[in-house]
Formats: structure tokens, C-alpha cells, sequence
């Protein structure tokens, strides 16, 4: 299993919501495209997320994105306010390798397959949830719709991945929503990638033998320094028993 670090932005910080709350929110560091190209060569992708964009419906960003993404280099997905078919190519365009598409894919699914048909396996779909049932718009309004019949709605497309974040869970670190994470993986029919609550190395541990969860996103344990970007890759491997 993948761990992928995340940047969390918002007015060109680095900070994270406590639950995706606007209200409750922790800064960590004041240089974003510096954090980034410290984390550059050691792990394979980079989660960026334009908080600014996901309040607004639009990206607000971009500029910040870019100077990351130079940082970085190949390998960072971006997402926050992406509802459009063009903003998908815009940040395409500014050399991210792939685009987090979430509330379009309530509101208007025509982009998700759009851009998913255009851009085969740079568009992940985002789907978070309280309770099992899809929140949008920066987290603000809740959906009637259960994640795992969102998941399928979409699994005909070329899509990288589904992100699955538990809300609830999100920015606490009290642990993933390990059960319903792999239960989404194995029913949804797409790959998926863990966001929400790791927060200890063992975190990481349990959630890596789950069948079709390919990655897991870290944020504030990485910020608050409970561990190591090299630790949390180490302990995402699963361990092979010896044979006697």
C-alpha cells in the first residue's frame, strides 16, 4: 500500500480541518512548495487540496498549485473546487498528474465522465461520507446517496482511483473507518485510497492488508510529527511470514 503525504491549503498555507470545519483550523507551515519539495523523491505522489477552492466551487488556488508541483515533480493530485470539465484541463495543464473530482460527481456526473474519457486514469472520484452517505460542497451539504452505489455509478470509467474519506474521521487520528473502506473496495469495483483519521504507524498497518486499497493519505500525524514519511512507507508494507 501507497502513503501518500498531504498539503492541505488555505490562504497559501499548510493547515488541516478538524472534520472539514472552517472554524477549527491548525496551521502548519507558511512555505506549501517548500514542504512539498522536502517530501520530493521519497514518496511516489503528493495530496493537495485547495480549501479555498472546495468553499468557493471553483479553483481558487492555482498559482500556489503550480509552484508546489514544481516542487514536487511528477506525481501530485490536486483537488478542492475542481467541478468542471475545464478546470480539470487547467490543472492538467499546470502539470499535475491528477485531478480529485468530488461534488461533480453529485451535482453534475457528466463532467467525472467526460473528464475520465478524456484523461483515462488522471481523475480520481472522490466520495466522502458520514454515516456511508456522500457529503458535498466543501463538506456543507449532505446527500441521501450511499457511497458504495455513488462508487459503482462510475466504475465503467477509466478512473485512477476512488478517495474515501470517513468525515468523521477526518484530521482526528483515532484511526481509518478500516471496515467500511475495505467494504467500498471490495463492492465498489475501483481501487480506492484511505483518507481520514491515521493517525499511529499501526493505523497503516491494519488497513494495508485490505484487498483493493491501494494507498492511504496522511496529513496532520505527518505535521505533528508522530512519525516519519519514511516510517509510515515502511509500516504500509505488508509483512511476508517466514517459513520455518
Amino acid at each position: 500500500m501507497e502513503v501518500i503525504p498531504a498539503i492541505d491549503l488555505l490562504d497559501e498555507r499548510v493547515v488541516r480541518l478538524r472534520q472539514g470545519r472552517y472554524d477549527d483550523v491548525t496551521v502548519y507551515d507558511e512555505d506549501p512548495a517548500r514542504l512539498a519539495g522536502s517530501w520530493s523523491g521519497r514518496a511516489r505522489r503528493l495530496h493537495v487540496v485547495d480549501l479555498l477552492g472546495a468553499r468557493e466551487g471553483r479553483p481558487v488556488q492555482g498559482d500556489l498549485v503550480r509552484r508546489i508541483t514544481d516542487a514536487f515533480g511528477p506525481g501530485v493530485q490536486v483537488g478542492g473546487g475542481v467541478r468542471s470539465a475545464a478546470a480539470v484541463d487547467q490543472y492538467l495543464a499546470l502539470g499535475v498528474d491528477r485531478v480529485v473530482l468530488g461534488t461533480a460527481a453529485i451535482q453534475t456526473p457528466e463532467v467525472v465522465e467526460r473528464s475520465a474519457s478524456k484523461h483515462p486514469g488522471r481523475v480520481i472520484l472522490a466520495v466522502d461520507a458520514r454515516n456511508g452517505r456522500v457529503a458535498t460542497e466543501a463538506w456543507q451539504a449532505q446527500s441521501e446517496r450511499l457511497a458504495v452505489d455513488l462508487v459503482r455509478r462510475f466504475a465503467h470509467l477509466p478512473l485512477a482511483a476512488v478517495l474515501y474519506t470517513d468525515i468523521d474521521r477526518d484530521g482526528t487520528e483515532v484511526g481509518p473507518n478500516v471496515e467500511a473502506t475495505a467494504r467500498l473496495a471490495h463492492q465498489g469495483g475501483l481501487p480506492v485510497i484511505a483518507s481520514g483519521g491515521v493517525g499511529t504507524l499501526d493505523h497503516l498497518r491494519t488497513l494495508s492488508p485490505c484487498s483493493g486499497v491501494v494507498a492511504a493519505i496522511v496529513g496532520r500525524a505527518l505535521h505533528e510529527r508522530r512519525f516519519s514519511l519514511d516510517e509510515a512507507i515502511r509500516a504500509a508494507v505488508p509483512s511476508i511470514p517466514r517459513g520455518d
